[in-house]
């Protein structure tokens, strides 16, 4: 999608798909001032370089995940081949639901789900222990959610 200027309308939709992603196309339309077909048209144009995909968000405890834990990396060394094997690995684990290369003293930053401290101990041992070049893992674990959220605010 060539770059273009999100205006108002377009920042109102995308409010209220991120508060509510299957609300139907008609009750959409209503909220934000248009017929159905002009809605349509600028949510099919959204989807082409905005809205990335829908999804079902799940309540981690509800599915037996309940322990975040917190990871930084150190690599050996910042070379490219080696932020590429990190990254390759790393895409492979569904315990991983992000992952950022930073900035400072740490070269990632990674968020990691599992049912208890056994299955994290098994997640560093089998997986991340075997990626070469890591000089150091820190791990915190959180005690409590805070907040959560993945709506950006975009109105």
């Amino acid at each position: 999608m060539p770059k273009r200027e999100l205006d108002a309308v377009d920042r109102k939709i995308l409010e209220l798909l991120q508060a509510d992603g299957r609300m139907s196309l008609a009750e959409l339309a209503e909220k934000v001032g248009l017929s159905p077909s002009p809605c349509l048209r600028r949510v099919r144009m959204l989807e082409d370089g905005v809205i990335s995909r829908y999804v079902a968000v799940l309540d981690q405890r509800a599915v037996g995940l309940p322990v975040s834990v917190f990871v930084s990396i150190k690599l050996e060394k910042q070379r490219q081949e080696s932020l590429d094997r990190f990254a390759k690995a790393i895409e492979r684990w569904p315990e991983v639901l992000e992952c950022y290369l930073m900035t400072g003293s740490r070269d990632y930053w990674m968020r990691v789900v599992v049912p208890d401290l056994d299955a994290y101990e098994r997640f560093v041992k089998q997986k991340l222990t075997r990626v070469e070049g890591i000089a150091s893992i820190e791990s915190s674990f959180a005690l409590e959610q805070v907040k959560y959220t993945n709506v950006l605010p975009v109105a």
